[in-house]
């Protein structure tokens, strides 16, 4: 569909977009997208592994940690020894921010990599000069050896969770079989997936997985969907119905035929659908980055500004550079940054593994503000089939099941809609059917047969009322006013009861306008249906308003009307509903099944399950809460830590070392870390 995406230029401001517009943002892009690189993530983890072993011998050398567990270890070069230690921890460990900076600096967006580096770097040179006697006072190498341990780790942490978010779909496309079973000429062969084309017939044994997507067109089994749409219950499988790759078969054999390969298969379509959803522009996102870029000004200038206070107040030079180095590490913003990315992938990923696909992130964005949600009736609402509503006894038969039995029994000789719907519900039920004999159609008027050792007949209205003979029921006139198909049941033209037919609601229909009440939103219906079989769906779902007999070009016109009052979800199939689909402030599809591509939806919901809409709805409130959650911590911890930084305790003994600054930014990020992990649909 055709919305406007936000400028990209409000992510740092618009100077600095107007100064390095494409290299900003792409640099950016890659910073803060959930796809980090898995070979980057490994380089971290080694870094910090050697980092830390070099570390434990930096620390049993440094005059701070002897004096403080009271030991003392000195020879003859240990302090060159310290130095060449800590140089190696510097450059190996620290290379990923050493190199880093120059990268920030290169498209003008100084970030996280400009504030570790400086701190590092600050804390190298001055304790090298220290040891060598350039300076007084004493070094800190143990500080910077530890920072860069903590700094690693936390870097590590992040890629690690991030990663796990947005591979998890990946990992189902890898766990897809690699072989299939091909039946060509009467004989089974073993073949790669790749080599199969569309057209193929493929066996598929009890316990396997489909290895694609395609039909069934020999065989009976149920299939577990769980990877697919969250649904734990297996569902039956016959000719006809579709099978979708790396679903699991039950214990029936099955032959499919295959419709979609490669990339075009549900779960690859998935997994792009998932992956374009975390790269995509995000307003939380957009506001998140303002604030790292001014937190980055804020903590080299108040760093600065440290440095020159505490000179200024009659300090060493070893302590103020310590001071300045410590408030340019705590504000460094790793936990900002990480914020909003994480819940998007953790929410995006959450959302698939339900079936619920979210293909504009904005929009799901929008989602938290929905006030009312507009339905398609016909196949969202309803089951989009004729099926038995009600089942009227008249004169001697008492049972209504009887009624559908005996109606149902001549009905299985027609194969009329209404004929089909009526013997449908009679099997569902589970009523066995006599045979008929005699069986002959009335033109216009409906059919009749020998059933039971009865003359049965089943009729119109308008047959009755030629001949005079229908009954003055009122329960029969309300069945007519809702707008339903009603048949008559005759013995020698003697009414024995009615049956009436309409387009079933769906059982979980009535579960989804409870849970939008619920919470607050109003629930409406869009459909070109009369107005009497809108009027009945919506007082038997206690719809909040309804609109009948809409063409599908007024459709949009209508959410526009809507749109007046309310911020409005269309839900709908995604093909017939498309302008109001696009109108709307969310658009969204349901039923889409295996065809993930509905160009013209917003979010696109697999199972044809109205309750589904109730979750993405719910999913977007608490993802747009985690967000803020997260952005508070974020940026709300800096307001205390940064002046116990700068010394401002000082006077009460309350010190913070760059290494104790490391601690609370390492755990401010595991904090949101955590919390977005704690993001559930339910």
């Amino acid at each position: 569909m055709d919305r406007e995406h936000e400028s990209a230029s409000h992510a740092h401001g618009a100077e600095m977009e107007e100064e390095a517009p494409e290299k900003g943002q792409k640099y950016k892009e890659q910073q803060h997208r959930p796809g980090v690189h898995i070979h980057a993530m490994a380089d971290f983890r080694q870094r910090f592994i050697v980092s830390t072993i070099l570390t434990v011998p930096i620390l049993i050398l440094s005059s701070t940690i002897q004096s403080v567990f009271g030991f003392t270890l000195v020879f003859p070069g240990s302090d060159l020894l310290l130095f060449l230690l800590a140089t190696a921890v510097y450059f190996y460990g620290g290379y990923p921010f050493l190199t880093g900076i120059f990268e920030e600096l290169r498209v003008r967006l100084p970030g996280m990599m400009t504030l570790i580096a400086v701190a590092i770097t600050v804390a190298y040179v001055y304790s090298s000069a220290a040891v060598f006697g350039l300076v007084g006072g004493e070094g800190f190498f143990w500080e910077l050896a530890t920072l860069i341990d903590i700094m690693l780790l936390g870097h590590w942490i992040e890629m690690r969770s991030v990663l796990g978010a947005s591979r998890a779909l990946e990992e189902l496309v890898r766990v897809m079989p690699s072989e299939a079973h091909r039946l060509q000429n009467g004989s089974t062969e073993d073949v790669a997936v790749e080599a199969l084309s569309v057209g193929d017939r493929v066996l598929i044994r009890p316990g396997e997985k489909v290895p694609v997507d395609g039909v069934v067109v020999d065989g009976a089994s149920t299939v577990n969907e769980a990877m697919l749409t969250g649904e734990s219950t297996p569902v039956s499988k016959g000719p006809g119905d579709n099978v979708t790759g790396g679903s699991i078969n039950g214990e029936g054999s099955l032959v499919a035929k295959v419709q979609k390969t490669g990339k075009e298969t549900y779960l690859n379509q998935v997994v792009g659908l998932v992956r374009k959803a975390q790269e995509s522009r995000s307003r939380a996102q957009d506001l998140a980055n303002r604030a790292a870029f001014y937190l980055v000004v804020i903590a080299l200038s108040v760093g600065f500004i440290t440095l020159i206070a505490w000179l200024f107040i009659g300090q060493g030079l070893g302590f103020a550079i310590e001071r300045a180095a410590t408030v340019m590490v705590i504000t460094c913003p790793h936990a900002l940054g990480l914020a909003v990315p994480l819940v998007v992938a953790v929410s995006t990923a959450l959302a698939a593994q339900s079936g619920l696909l979210i293909r504009e992130r904005q929009a799901f964005e929008r989602a938290k503000d929905v006030q009312a949600v507009v339905f398609d009736k016909t196949g969202t609402l309803t089951e989009g089939r004729f099926g038995v509503t009600d089942l009227l006894p008249l004169g001697p038969i008492s049972d209504p099941l009887e009624v559908l039995r005996l109606t149902a029994s001549l009905e299985a000789n027609s194969e009329h809609p209404i004929a089909r719907g009526i013997v449908r519900s009679a099997e569902e039920k589970g009523l066995q059917l006599v045979p008929v004999s005699g069986f002959r159609a009335i033109p216009g008027k409906g059919i009749e047969g020998h059933a039971d050792d009865k003359f049965l007949k089943v009729v119109s209205p308008g047959y009755l009322k030629e001949a005079g003979t229908e009954p003055a029921d009122e329960r029969v006139e309300g069945l007519k006013q809702q707008g339903k198909t009603v048949v008559f049941l005759l013995r020698d033209d003697t009414p024995l009861g009615v049956v009436a037919l309409a387009d079933i609601i769906r059982s979980e229909s009535r579960d989804a306008i409870a849970r939008l009440k619920e919470m607050g939103i109003r629930p409406m219906m869009l459909t070109g249906d009369n107005r009497y079989v809108a009027k009945w769906v919506a007082e038997d779902l206690g719809l909040d308003a309804y609109f009948a007999e809409v063409l599908p070009h007024e459709k949009a016109e209508k959410i526009k009307e809507v749109q007046a009052q309310y911020r409005v979800a269309m839900v709908g199939d995604g093909v017939n509903d498309a302008p109001a689909l696009v109108q709307a402030d969310v658009g969204i599809a349901i039923g889409a099944g295996t065809d993930v591509a509905v160009e013209s939806a917003d979010i696109v919901l697999v199972q044809n399950d109205p309750r589904d809409v109730a979750d993405i709805l719910l999913l977007s409130r608490k993802t747009y809460s985690k967000m803020v959650q997260n952005l508070l911590w974020a940026t709300g911890y800096n307001s205390f830590a940064i002046p116990l930084a700068a010394g401002i305790a000082y006077g009460f003994g309350l010190v913070l070392t760059p290494a104790v600054g490391a601690i609370f930014m390492s755990a401010s990020t595991v904090i949101v870390a955590i919390n977005a992990r704690t993001l559930s649909l339910h």
